[in-house]
């Protein structure tokens, strides 16, 4: 196979964004991502979505975005991973280049999830529906059950929790595009509402809009479009159980384990050679249990990172430079895209105040459901 790049970027800013319909929003990532390579054509594109038709009532979105975007006639598909659709996007579009097939190809992800529908019941699709979301059960109540697991087992508190948000705040705080940009207190986050127990409203991502696009190429062609091409080291995908009830151990994401492990492999490194990580920390706890499948730390001891800073701006392995979910925002469809995008211009030098000081391999890791499937990239600069 062809080793792929990234050669450029767009994203809108994540939020509450009523001016700005499904459609607009991935036209503006994408223009932005084309404009920055002076791309004027496309081979293909893939478009990361989770549940448009219930959002705003609109399937078929591959013809209705190339439309939108001027490019009716391109090759254009959606791409549905649950959460994991932005990195199940940029997954088909590594391999479609990579293979040989196209030599520009856009992956992009979007999601417009305020526009009236019930966010929890829609994302609740993405649960088992027969043996969880028939019973009432949500997403908040499923990561409410992996934290008290994860007590159960390793002894983690409300305040471990706590001080994942806290870090995480801490940087939104510094990103332009972040859907909260404030930072937040240990008592703040252990003062708010609680929504599933332990799991309390800070502890939780929010309901966001947004999109993401990244244009990639063969990395022979891609100073055609850039001085400074991010390679795309290994791409992997992996599945668990979809019930959490049917797992040997609820509080382990296997998932996530299997598709780093597949990942590391492809790209023949470990878990101590990469500078910056992007996790889906969709509920505090979820970045606890992602840091621990990705072998950044030993499993039991990721409730302890973020309060020691280990996973902090300066720290030893800095994670969720964006702010994470949790700040950036969570436009579930656009996530994984987002996530790439961060660890792109880390490793080109252009994430300012969140800069990773010499980062040259960065880690992207997309979750759907409760951990029923994972999509990791390893990206490299070069």
């Amino acid at each position: 196979m062809r080793e792929v790049a990234i050669v450029a970027a767009g994203m809108t800013r994540f939020g509450e964004l009523w001016e700005s319909s499904l459609r607009d929003l991935f036209a503006e990532a994408a223009s932005e991502a084309l404009a920055s390579a002076k791309a004027d054509r496309l081979d293909s594109i893939y478009v990361g979505n989770m549940a448009a038709g219930q959002f705003v009532g609109q399937e078929h979105l591959g013809p209705l975005m190339a439309d939108h975007l001027g490019m009716a006639g391109v090759a254009s598909v959606r791409v549905e991973c649950a959460c994991a659709s932005g990195g199940a996007a940029l997954r088909s579009a590594f391999f479609e280049v990579a293979s040989g097939a196209s030599d520009l190809v856009l992956a992009a992800g979007v999601e417009k999830m305020t526009d009236g529908a019930d966010a929890t019941a829609v994302l609740a699709t993405a649960a088992d529906q027969e043996l969880e979301a028939y019973h009432g059960i949500t997403f908040p109540g499923l990561y409410a059950m992996i934290a008290r697991a994860h007590a159960k087992a390793h002894g983690t508190t409300d305040e471990d929790m706590a001080w994942v948000s806290v870090k995480n705040h801490k940087h939104g705080a510094l990103n332009p595009k972040a859907q909260f940009r404030r930072e937040v207190t240990v008592a703040e986050v252990l003062g708010s509402s609680m929504v599933a127990d332990p799991l309390r409203l800070l502890q939780c991502s929010p309901v966001s809009d947004g999109a993401a696009a990244v244009l990639l190429c063969p990395l022979d062609q891609a100073k055609k479009y850039t001085d400074r091409p991010v390679r795309i080291r290994a791409s992997a995908l992996a599945t668990s159980t979809m019930a959490l009830a049917d797992r040997k151990d609820p509080s382990f994401l296997d998932a996530v384990k299997l598709s780093a492990d597949r990942a590391y492999k492809a790209a023949g490194l470990k878990p101590s050679d990469v500078h910056v990580v992007e996790v889906h920390d969709c509920f505090a706890i979820a970045e606890i249990c992602c840091i621990e499948a990705l072998g950044l730390v030993e499993v039991g001891k990721g409730r302890h990172a973020a309060r020691e800073g280990l996973t902090a701006l300066g720290g030893k392995v800095p994670v969720n430079t964006s702010g994470g979910l949790k700040s950036k925002g969570h436009p579930v469809g656009a996530t994984g895209i987002a996530q790439a995008i961060e660890i792109f211009e880390q490793l080109r030098g252009e994430a300012g105040e969140r800069q990773v000081k010499n980062a040259r391999i960065g880690l992207a890791q997309n979750m759907g459901g409760s951990g029923a499937s994972s999509v990791v990239h390893i990206l490299e600069r070069v």
